[in-house]
C-alpha cells in the first residue's frame, strides 16, 4: 500500500508581512501532479492545515479546492487538525465529504478507531489523532494520572484497543521529543509539550506533523515530513519534499521523498550595498526574484535601502546589518571587573557598544572634563 504524507499546509500564511497565498496554490497544485504521477492508496495529512483558527476567506477557499481535486483522484484522503487548526470548524461536514473519500478527523470524544484499508497483504489500520493537551483528555480517563502530553498520548493510544497483527498506521500531530525545530514553529516554553517517542511502538508508521523540518525520530518509520514550503529563514538550508511510504507485508515500510520545487525560493544575501546594486551580481541570477533577507556590511546605514534594493530584488522579506556596531559584545562584564575600571573607561566601552567605533581624542577629553566636574559638585 502506497501513502503519501503531507502536514503544516499553514495555508493563509504570512511570512514577514508577504501574503503566501500564491505559492501555496502553486505548491498545492505541485503536490497533486506528484499524486498523479505516485498514485496513492492515501493521503495522509497530519494538521496545521491553516495557519489560524479563524482562517481567511481565501485560505478556506484554497483548501476546498485542494480537497475537490483529491476528492477526483482514485486515492482516500486523511486530514487532522493541528495546533493552529480549530478541531470543531475544520471537522465541520465531514461526513458528507467522506463520501467522496475525504476522511476528516473529528474533535476526540475519548475513542479512537481506525479507518481501514485493503490490499494484497490484508487491512491497514488508519488511526487519526488531532492535537490534544492534556487538558483535554483528563475527562475522559479521571482515574490516571496525567499531567504531561506523553501521559496523555499514551492514555489515548492505550484504550484504542490496537491489533498488533494488523499494519497499524497513526497520523498526528505532537512534538516528539528529540525533534529539531526552527523559528516559523509554535512550540511551549521549556519543551512541556514533548511527547516520548515510545508512546508509538505499536505503530508500523507514524506519520507526523508539527514540526517544520523533514526528519526520522527515533526510528525510520516515526517521520515528520516537514511543510510543503519555507516559512522562515531558519528553513533556508532545507529541502522541501513530499513524503512517499509503501507497506508491505507487516514489518516491511520503505520510504522515500519526492522534492517540491517552489514558485520562489527562500534565499539569503550578503554584502555591501553597492556591490549588490551592481548589475553583474545580479542580472541573470536565480535569486533574483526569490524571498530574501540581505545582510548589508556597510558601516553606516544606507538612506532608504529597503525600497532602492526592491528594484534589484523585488522580494526583500528582511534587511539586517552586520557592522562594528552590531557586532558588538552584548555580554556585561562581571561587578568585580567593573568595579576595577576608571568611570572614563566604562564610558569609553559604552560608546563604542552603541557606535560602533572609538571616542575621538577630542570626546574623550571632554568626557573627562565633564566627570571631574561633577565630581567636583560644579554639574
Amino acid at each position: 500500500m502506497r501513502l503519501i504524507h503531507l502536514s503544516d499546509l499553514h495555508l493563509g500564511k504570512r511570512v514577514n508581512e508577504f501574503s503566501m497565498l500564491e505559492d501555496q496554490q502553486y505548491i498545492l497544485e505541485e503536490i497533486l501532479r506528484i499524486i498523479d504521477s505516485e498514485k496513492p492508496d492515501g493521503v495522509l495529512i497530519a494538521g496545521d492545515v491553516y495557519d489560524k483558527t479563524v482562517p481567511s476567506a481565501e485560505a478556506v477557499t484554497l483548501l476546498d479546492e485542494f480537497l475537490v481535486q483529491l476528492s477526483k483522484r482514485d486515492t482516500q484522503t486523511f486530514l487532522i487538525s493541528g495546533n493552529h487548526d480549530s478541531a470543531e470548524r475544520l471537522a465541520f461536514g465531514g461526513r458528507l465529504m467522506e463520501q467522496s473519500g475525504i476522511h476528516i478527523a473529528r474533535v476526540y470524544n475519548g475513542v479512537l478507531a481506525p479507518l481501514t484499508l485493503h490490499d494484497e497483504y490484508g487491512p491497514v489500520d488508519l488511526y487519526l489523532l488531532p492535537f490534544l493537551r492534556p487538558v483535554q483528555v483528563r475527562r475522559f480517563f479521571p482515574e490516571s494520572e496525567i499531567a504531561t502530553y506523553t501521559e496523555a498520548m499514551a492514555a489515548v493510544l492505550g484504550a484504542a484497543d490496537i491489533d498488533k497483527t494488523h499494519r497499524n498506521v497513526l497520523v498526528t500531530h505532537q512534538f516528539v521529543t528529540g525533534a529539531q525545530t526552527c523559528d516559523s514553529e509554535e512550540l511551549s516554553v521549556g519543551g512541556t509539550d514533548n511527547v516520548d517517542v515510545s508512546v508509538f511502538d505499536d505503530f508500523d508508521y507514524v506519520a507526523l506533523g508539527h514540526i517544520h523540518g523533514p526528519q526520522k525520530i527515533g526510528r525510520e518509520t516515526v517521520r515528520y515530513c516537514g511543510t510543503p514550503l519555507k516559512y522562515s529563514f531558519s528553513e533556508v538550508g532545507h529541502k522541501k519534499s513530499v513524503t512517499v511510504v509503501e507497506l508491505a507485508e507487516k514489518g516491511s515500510v520503505a520510504i522515500r521523498t519526492v522534492p517540491l520545487v517552489p514558485k520562489r525560493d527562500m534565499s539569503e544575501l550578503r554584502g555591501a550595498y553597492n556591490e549588490l546594486m551592481l548589475r553583474e551580481n545580479y542580472e541573470g541570477k536565480p535569486f533574483r526574484n526569490d524571498y530574501l533577507r540581505i545582510t548589508l556590511t556597510d558601516e553606516e546605514d544606507i538612506p532608504n535601502a529597503v525600497n532602492n534594493l526592491r528594484t534589484v530584488y523585488p522580494y526583500i522579506m528582511r534587511l539586517d546589518y552586520d557592522n562594528r556596531r552590531t557586532r558588538t559584545e552584548s555580554h556585561v562584564d562581571g561587578a568585580e571587573q567593573v568595579e576595577r575600571k576608571r568611570p572614563l573607561t566604562l564610558f569609553e566601552e559604552f560608546y563604542e557598544s552603541q557606535n560602533g567605533q572609538p571616542m575621538s581624542e577630542e570626546q574623550r577629553s571632554f568626557a573627562k572634563q565633564l566627570m571631574e566636574r561633577i565630581w567636583e559638585g560644579k554639574e
